[in-house]
């Protein structure tokens, strides 16, 4: 073909030939491609909209007379629950506060710099400490004299022993000895004197007197003998044992004070160790590499309240509390809770797909929590429990605190029937859907449902692939707006439902009790009109008002103060003080109540298994 036909013009030519076109064509050939998108438009409503056709099994359409319509079919069907959570570390390592009995923080590094080891991070207040380990100084420089003194002693003591045993005893018994051995040797003097008198005597030299007196010296010479030897047996005998045992016992006395004396000083020293070690945990340094986070746990849900300790410089914290936390960005975990009606479809091991961002990342269930997270005052019915999502693989750039959004699977199911949750009606407790048979003809069918994801069901019975249903029966079907009641126990069915010993109603319109033989009148309460189960509907709570708030106002000035306000209020107070003057007015109050109430209505969290109105009802 030519190149001048005009059926095989160039991409080039016919952006060249419409830029060159007059204004006004153009605008025409736009509003031409405006109506082939309408005709389009139409066409297609025309063949799904109005005249709603899906296929039957054999593959002949089927008019639903313009109700819009599903064709049942087998699929792949993934039930997961979805909950958001927060990312935090796996391995946190905790900064705590080792002062005993508390300080207050003078100096904290800001929360998220990027610390290395050895970097110091909280400077905590030491002047107590200082004082303290001054006047412990004092303490232990007495105590290390007493101990000296108590050592001096005891060396005196010891030496005084030995002293008596080695010297001064030997001396006193040697001298005992010089004793006996001087008298003996008198009264040997003494006899040979008295035998010469006695010859002279006879001979006429000497007088009677003389003998008299010589013999006397005898006598003498032998009891200074007889004492010299009782002398030295005292010593020996008693003397000695009784001065080493005065001595000993000293001794002993003076080992048991140096005992005592070295037990104080090395209190007194542990007592100064411990005050110096204290006095250098005020200074608190990384023990890794990490990203520093404040550890500002919130004590629960719900308009601000905080019951913990907000880490700050200034702060009073206590011993053992933790400051900060350094964690380990590269074991990183999602913490989210997940409500109570959803958390006995999650086990451990399941695996889950865990969002943050535009990035993606998959982990599994490491742990459930078997106590629910404790929930704020305004909302303390609401049960959810810390489930813990370990991330596989690398993590890198994620940081504590990120949100996420976690989305773990429960069971993929392959080649099952599945149905729109709209197309679903429940009735009675019981699950319906319309299959279409016609113009205008719905025949209802009961279903037996499986899982569902939120978004389809499992159809274990009552419809077969290739069923065409109605996606919304409560806009076509006058029957499918019904409410019908729930069947309840029977009047035969109490042992069933209260057990063996339910109570037997007696002629009188009275019950006794079985086991304790009493009667129990029984009242019956008549139905609220307009419910139609006849179940007396339980009342919702009532926020408070101002004029509640209002009776707090002790002194009657029209405003509410701090110190006035109760416990609960006080965790509000400052979010609420719009002009921060210390005072809620009426006007504060008001504005405050309105919170109160649009935080009391919204609908808690959570949810799951199969929905109790399916189908929009």
């Amino acid at each position: 073909m030519s190149e001048s036909s005009p059926t095989r013009e160039s991409a080039d030519d016919l952006v060249y030939r419409f830029r060159r076109e007059r204004p006004t064509r153009r605008l025409g050939l736009v509003a031409l491609g405006g109506l082939l998108f309408a005709a389009l438009g139409l066409f297609g409503w025309q063949m799904y909209g109005q005249n709603g056709s899906g296929k039957s099994n054999d593959g002949s359409p089927v008019n639903a007379g313009g109700a819009l319509t599903h064709t049942v079919a087998k699929g792949r069907l993934l039930v997961t629950v979805v909950a958001a959570g927060n990312m935090e570390s796996a391995k946190n390592i905790e900064v705590k506060c080792q002062v005993a009995g508390g300080t207050s923080i003078l100096k904290i590094v800001p929360e998220g710099t990027e610390v290395e080891a050895g970097d110091l991070l909280v400077t905590l207040d030491s002047s107590t400490i200082e004082d303290q380990l001054n006047a412990q100084k004092i303490n232990l420089g007495k105590a290390q004299a007493s101990k000296i003194q108590a050592e001096e002693n005891h060396g005196a003591a010891e030496i005084a022993v030995q002293e008596y045993a080695e010297g001064t005893f030997v001396k006193e018994l040697q001298t005992a000895e010089a004793n006996i051995s001087i008298s003996q040797e008198n009264l040997r003097s003494s006899e040979n004197l008295l035998e010469h008198t006695r010859k002279m005597s006879r001979k006429g030299f000497t007088t009677s007197l003389q003998v008299e007196a010589d013999e006397f010296a005898v006598e003498r010479s032998k009891l200074e003998l007889q004492s010299a030897r009782t002398a030295k047996d005292v010593l020996e005998r008693f003397s000695r044992k009784k001065m080493l045992k005065e001595l000993e016992a000293k001794r002993e006395a003076a080992a048991a004070l140096v005992t005592s004396e070295q037990a104080a000083f090395n209190l007194e020293q542990a007592k100064k160790a411990r005050l110096e070690r204290q006095l250098g945990n005020c200074e608190i340094k990384a023990p890794q590499n990490g990203i520093v986070i404040y550890a500002n746990d919130q004590g629960g849900r719900g308009m601000g309240s905080s019951s913990g300790v907000k880490i700050e410089e200034g702060a009073t914290v206590r011993e053992s509390q933790t400051i900060l936390r350094l964690p380990d960005l590269s074991n990183m975990q999602v913490k989210m809770t997940v409500h109570e009606s959803k958390v006995e479809r999650l086990k451990v091991g399941m695996p889950a797909n865990v969002k943050i961002s535009d990035r993606e990342f998959q982990g599994k269930i490491v742990s459930i929590a078997n106590q629910p997270e404790p929930g704020s005052w305004m909302n303390a019915n609401l049960k959810e429990y810390a489930t813990i999502v370990k991330i596989g693989g690398e993590a890198d750039g994620l940081k504590p605190a990120m949100t996420a959004e976690v989305e773990v699977l429960i069971s993929d199911l392959n080649d099952v029937l599945t149905v729109p949750v709209s197309c679903v009606v429940e009735q009675g407790g019981k699950f319906n859907a319309w299959v279409v048979n016609g113009p205008n003809k719905f025949e209802r069918r009961p279903l037996t449902v499986g899982v569902t994801n939120d978004k389809v069901f499992e159809i274990k019975d009552g419809l077969k692939e290739g069923d065409v249903v109605l996606l919304n029966p409560k806009a076509m079907v006058e029957e499918a707006r019904k409410e019908e009641p729930r069947t309840g126990p029977q009047e035969g069915d109490a042992n069933k439902k209260f057990g063996a010993a339910a109570l037997k109603p007696e002629p009188n319109g009275s019950k006794k009790d079985s086991n304790s033989g009493e009667k129990k009148v029984v009242t019956a309460e008549m139905p609220a009109s307009g419910d139609s189960a006849g179940a007396k509907k339980a009342s919702p709570r009532k926020p408070p008002s101002v004029a509640e708030f209002m009776k707090s106002d002790a002194d009657k000035d029209g405003k509410i103060s701090k110190s006035e306000a109760p416990e609960q209020m006080q965790r509000l107070f400052d979010n609420n003080d719009a002009d921060k003057d210390g005072f809620l007015d009426t006007t504060e109050l008001k504005a405050m109540v309105e919170r109160i109430k649009s935080f009391m209505s919204r609908p808690p969290e959570g949810g799951g298994g199969p929905p109790s109105a399916p189908g929009g009802q």
